[in-house]
């Protein structure tokens, strides 16, 4: 029996060696920056599987930031790996003769006189078929109208023009209730003058109604000015109808001349309005044609109509018919073709030259026309132009260095896959440049790295980028540049705040409607012709917007893969994760159903707390949710899972064997946790929440058995976890949540003050243990987290109404 419990003792302290060494060699790997009070995403190296002996290599960071240096001077400087030394601007050093007869094209002017071409193209219009039929229709309705109000007035005019005049009797009509009155009292009195204070026109009328009188009868005269009062009064009703319709293209007073208008007269003014119309419509109505124009493009159409109709009505009537109109719109299809065909038949620019002739005269400054010359008889003296590919080298220099120190400002300490991950991402836009695709992919980039690495590392590097790729590919178009770098910085500020794929999804279609509106709008200032607009304009920044929503796609549709081969994590993984009907946390509910609880509980002290600290909540849910999972290895030897039955160490009774058992719950769980793919951040929860804790229990009783046995003395460290203790503020938290979880479950009547009371001796404990020294928590930190712990407990163990004991009886059936 002693010689078994010796050779335990001496494989404990073999295995008690290698984790120490372990240990120390995984602490190399921290920094002091873990102890930011909000951790990243991503976490850090630990060791990989209990079996390995070899400790993990690593990729010294200066190593890294060389590598990525050299990638990125490869891309930006690469216009300089074959540039000419002779280039349009600078001086020639000697006087150049042409060695023989020749002619090149000018590509560059070429192209640039092309695209001219395009955007300066006139558009083509067409009719807009469905607009005009509908401004027809608008005025046949118009004339329907009239019409209809012609008849409800009355036959006009009352009598023969012979008799009273024609506008006379207009007169009548028109006249205000007041003066009409006055007319027939002076009639009725049969006095010899009318009064001289009256107006000309009123004296007129009386005077043509005596004359109309003495002609006919007094009984014909009182006839019609009956129906001249019946008349009026339909005339002034249905100009107040037509002032009141909220619908209507009739002024009153324009309806007044059309009621006022015979028969014969409105007839040829209804076909005239109509002709004009048509006339107008036919020769067509470009987009923003002004009203001044518009007018006189109406009058123009009048200028042959008879003198019988009233043409500044219909001027009027047209005007608020076709006003802001247009039934010419762009054909877009005709104009790119026509664009195409004038860009394609413009003759290249041919550069010429005769043998002897020179070139350029020495310390002359290079011309585009004098470069074509030379580089065409290959002497501008291509090669490596080791300046710019130095300047190159200074930019990225310069650009990974400030990187860098965000980097470090963050306390975002880098692995060599982060390393790795950042440069791809950040060698992917230059390289887009090179090809001058023009959809610049800034989006993709910001939205996966605010993803990974948080929105302000995220920021920094779109901003970055932008500048590099502007370098590397001096001749893209500002608009591309401009528009995709906004897009990026919306996504990269966005994306890390996002739970949902349904927000990126959204996100994504908001880069794309700023990306195509910048666009849009800085090709306007630079578009020659207004009506390129709508024809050559308007199609691309559309096409550039749906290029950024694309991206977005596409980042979306990468970004698992990402997380998978990279070992990152996104807040929405991480909500992922916490998904109860994940496969171990299915299996965790059905095999050890009381650990479940248990963890259940640990995660809502460690989210309350998280909240209170501004710790990643979501990190914590998850990780709480799987830092048990190693006991699924043994339910039974653990005292939450045996409801009620005996327990399994008593029957054991052998405390070396039952703290393996304990033991084995952090390396199981480690290796169940990388047969599932978790990622390294979720499984760091699963030693660290346990730390280097003693298993007091145990220890105490084989130091028990030791000394009633007379063996030697028990080594503390055979009995304690192998550790890392927490390096993270999230582990320590679930550390202290996990150790206080057992101790409030047991408390019934207890008061908050002894709850409070029972949770500081623990957290002194754990302080004095050293298990919190990696973690970042700060010992003024620890009764915020325990006042946080009390109100949870105090919410689980609220207090209850204690029903009657008549209400939980059954109620008996009445008998009849």
């Amino acid at each position: 029996m002693k010689r078994l419990q010796l050779l335990k003792q001496n494989i404990d302290q073999l295995r008690q060696k290698y984790f120490n060494g372990r240990h120390f060699h995984w602490q190399k790997e921290k920094t002091s920056a873990r102890k930011n009070p909000v951790q990243p995403l991503h976490q850090y190296h630990w060791f990989t599987k209990i079996h390995k002996s070899k400790p993990m290599r690593t990729l010294h960071p200066p190593l890294m930031l060389g590598l990525t240096v050299m990638s990125l001077t490869t891309v930006i400087g690469y216009r300089f790996y074959n540039q000419p030394q002779l280039s349009v601007g600078t001086v020639s050093p000697v006087k150049v003769f042409a060695p023989n007869d020749e002619e090149f094209v000018d590509e560059k002017t070429t192209e640039e006189k092309r695209k001219e071409v395009r955007t300066g193209i006139i558009p083509v219009l067409q009719r807009d078929i469905e607009l005009t039929s509908q401004l027809k229709a608008d005025l046949n309705k118009t004339i329907t109208e009239v019409k209809q109000f012609r008849q409800q007035v009355g036959t006009f005019p009352f009598v023969s023009g012979s008799l009273i005049p024609t506008g006379t009797q207009q007169y009548l009509r028109r006249l205000d209730d007041k003066t009409w009155e006055t007319i027939r009292s002076t009639l009725a009195k049969n006095e010899g003058e009318p009064d001289p204070k009256f107006q000309p026109q009123t004296v007129e009328a009386i005077n043509w109604l005596k004359s109309y009188e003495k002609k006919t009868s007094a009984t014909t005269l009182q006839g019609l000015l009956n129906t001249i009062k019946q008349s009026r009064k339909r005339y002034y009703t249905a100009k107040r109808e037509v002032l009141t319709a909220k619908k209507s293209n009739l002024t009153p007073e324009t309806l007044g001349i059309f009621l006022d208008l015979g028969d014969s007269s409105w007839q040829t003014t209804e076909k005239t309005i109509k002709i004009t119309l048509n006339r107008i419509l036919s020769q067509g109505l470009p987009p923003g044609i002004p009203d001044y124009l518009l007018r006189e493009i109406i009058n123009n159409q009048l200028e042959s109509a008879t003198l019988s109709v009233p043409k500044r009505e219909i001027t009027d009537l047209l005007m608020r018919i076709l006003k802001n109109k247009h039934n010419l719109v762009v054909d877009k299809e005709a104009t790119k073709e026509r664009a195409e065909k004038a860009a394609l038949a413009m003759k290249p620019v041919i550069v010429e030259i005769k043998a002897g002739d020179v070139i350029v005269e020495a310390g002359e400054e290079i011309t585009q026309e004098a470069f074509v010359l030379l580089d065409g008889f290959q002497l501008s003296r291509r090669g490596i132009n080791w300046l710019g590919l130095g300047v190159s080298a200074g930019i990225v220099i310069g650009t990974v260095t400030v990187f860098s120190l965000v980097s470090y400002r963050l306390h975002r300490p880098m692995r060599r896959r982060d390393h790795i991950l950042l440069c791809l991402l950040s060698l992917s836009t230059p390289l887009l440049g090179i090809f001058n695709l023009g959809y610049t992919n800034l989006p993709a980039v910001g939205l996966l790295t605010s993803s990974f690495y948080g929105p302000t590392l995220a920021i920094t590097q779109v901003i970055l980028l932008s500048g590099l790729s502007t370098f590397a590919a001096p001749t893209i178009n500002w608009s591309y540049v401009l528009a995709g770098t906004i897009g990026g910085l919306i996504a990269a500020s966005v994306a890390g705040k996002l739970r949902s794929r349904d927000e990126l999804a959204c996100l994504g279609g908001v880069v794309g409607l700023v990306q195509g509106s910048l666009y849009f709008v800085g090709y306007l200032i630079a578009a020659p012709v207004a009506g390129t607009i709508w024809s050559i304009i308007l199609p691309e920044a559309i096409i550039y917007g749906l290029s950024g929503i694309a991206w977005s796609v596409m980042a979306l549709g990468v970004s698992p893969y990402l997380e998978r081969l990279f070992d990152l994590v996104t807040p929405i993984r991480l909500v992922e994760l916490a998904n109860p009907n994940c496969a171990l946390l299915k299996r965790l509910a059905t095999e050890t159903p009381g650990t479940f609880q248990h963890t259940l509980f640990v995660a809502c002290l460690a989210e309350a707390a998280a909240r209170e600290l501004h710790c990643n909540v979501e990190l914590i849910r998850a990780g709480t949710l799987y830092h048990d999972i190693g006991k699924m290895h043994d339910p039974m030897g653990f005292i939450e899972n045996q409801m009620g039955n005996p327990n399994k160490h008593d029957v054991i009774n052998d405390p070396w064997v039952s703290v393996e058992i304990i033991k084995k719950h952090v390396s199981e769980g480690m290796v169940m946790a990388s047969k599932y793919g978790l990622p390294r951040v979720i499984r760091d929860f699963i030693p660290e929440h346990q730390g280097t804790l003693l298993i007091s229990y145990f220890y105490y009783q084989a130091k028990q058995d030791a000394e009633r046995n007379g063996t030697e003395m028990i080594a503390e460290e055979n009995f304690r976890y192998a550790g890392p203790v927490p390096q993270s503020r999230e582990t320590g938290i679930v550390m202290l949540a996990d150790g206080c979880e057992a101790a409030l479950r047991s408390l019934k009547e207890a008061t908050p003050e002894t709850a409070l009371a029972m949770i500081q001796k623990i957290f002194k404990a754990r302080w004095r243990d050293h298990q919190l020294k990696d973690s970042g928590i700060k010992y003024e930190e620890l009764p915020i987290i325990a006042e946080v712990f009390v109100k949870v407990w105090q919410q689980f163990h609220h207090q209850r109404i204690v029903y009657p004991k008549a209400a939980l009886e059954p109620q008996n059936n009445k008998q009849n």
